[in-house]
């Protein structure tokens, strides 16, 4: 074994590339009782490691066994793991793992909802946020403010931003009432507040802003705000797949053949699962007596599929393969006046790769 210090580091879970060299530039790693340096290189994974002087575990790269989570993010928690403030974080509510942690993959405003991934590897994270990747993400976001076709071509093709230009690769719009409008819209970058700053920068602001998809990976409608779902194994390799890692061969995840016909149930069990915490930290924050908490502390798990149908919420529901097949059936003009947008705006003249959305 001979891999670089901060990647074997950011496998383990121990935080993103850039993190651990950041760390390992500020002398807070040292391997053997050395101070580690940027660009060192770890021969033998039984080295001892430590950061801020705690010992840390790593292990080879076919011992572990690499875990997704799919997490439908309510508006107002924070991306963080700790917050001085004492604020919810999205870390609260995910299962506890031992010899691992998880890593969130990109983040989302604290104003923004929908879904977010998390993994134990540090390596399909990192991959899968770098923008040389190209990995879709499409958001659902209600626009306030007059808007026209102009403004929607004009950001397809490209607007500059203080960091850089920036466009949207996919607009669907989806309707609206008066002075508001939904849009459904793709970018492959993970910039901050990207979707809000490309809309700002024609005159309108968004409202609400809620993602929905991540690659082939959509929020599942059976999600409940706060909800967790571990995915299956073709799932996890999928994401391996898109970011040129090899397959995973096995999974802590126990698949019973029969969970797609008890969707419901499964979507009772972590609605349950979301209430009790949300009356646990009730009961810790106000004194609310503890028989109002719940009995079972068990945790549900489920799946997620790589293809969905939409709804009109902008949630998905399973659905097989998606065509890929644009349709303009069943949309009607908009009361407002505004032409509804029918195809995919792109310069490449390239058809929409996502489902068509319907009123």
């Amino acid at each position: 074994m001979s891999e670089k210090l901060q990647k074997v580091l950011a496998r383990a879970g121990l935080g993103s590339r850039r993190e651990l060299e950041t760390m390992i530039q500020a002398n807070r790693v040292s391997v053997d009782g050395q101070i580690a340096k940027l660009g060192d290189r770890l021969e033998n994974v039984d080295s001892r490691i430590r950061i801020d002087g705690h010992v840390v575990s790593v292990k080879e790269s076919t011992d572990v066994i690499c875990r997704v989570l799919a997490y439908h993010k309510p508006e107002g928690e924070l991306c963080t793991r700790h917050d001085p403030e004492g604020r919810r974080t999205v870390f609260d509510r995910l299962p506890k793992i031992k010899d691992s942690r998880w890593v969130s993959v990109g983040r989302l405003d604290a104003n923004t909802a929908g879904l977010l991934l998390f993994t134990t590897d540090g390596e399909l994270a990192n991959r899968l946020m770098h923008p040389s990747r190209k990995v879709e993400r499409e958001y659902m976001c209600r626009v306030f403010g007059e808007i026209n076709d102009k403004m929607v071509k004009n950001l397809v093709s490209g607007v500059k931003l203080e960091d850089g230009e920036a466009r949207f690769e996919d607009v669907m719009y989806a309707g609206g009432e008066g002075m508001n409008h939904t849009f459904y819209v793709v970018i492959n970058e993970g910039r901050n507040r990207e979707v809000r700053r490309l809309w700002d920068s024609q005159g309108v602001t968004v409202s609400r802003l809620k993602r929905v998809r991540y690659g082939d990976i959509f929020l599942e409608k059976a999600l409940p705000r706060g909800g967790w779902m571990e995915l299956e194994l073709k799932e996890v390799n999928y994401l391996r797949d898109m970011v040129e890692l090899p397959h995973e061969k096995e999974s802590l995840l126990d698949v019973d053949k029969q969970s797609r016909k008890r969707a419901k149930s499964k979507s009772q069990k972590i609605r349950r699962a979301v209430k009790r915490h949300d009356e646990r930290t009730t009961d810790d924050r106000t004194a609310v007596p503890a028989g109002r908490r719940g009995r079972n502390n068990k945790k549900p798990v489920g799946s997620s599929l790589p293809s969905a149908k939409r709804n009109t919420t902008g949630d998905a529901k399973p659905a097989g393969k998606p065509t890929g097949k644009p349709s303009g059936k069943g949309k009607k003009p908009s009361a407002t006046g505004v032409k509804p947008i029918r195809t995919k705006f792109s310069p490449n003249g390239k058809a929409p790769k996502s489902a068509p959305r319907q009123r």
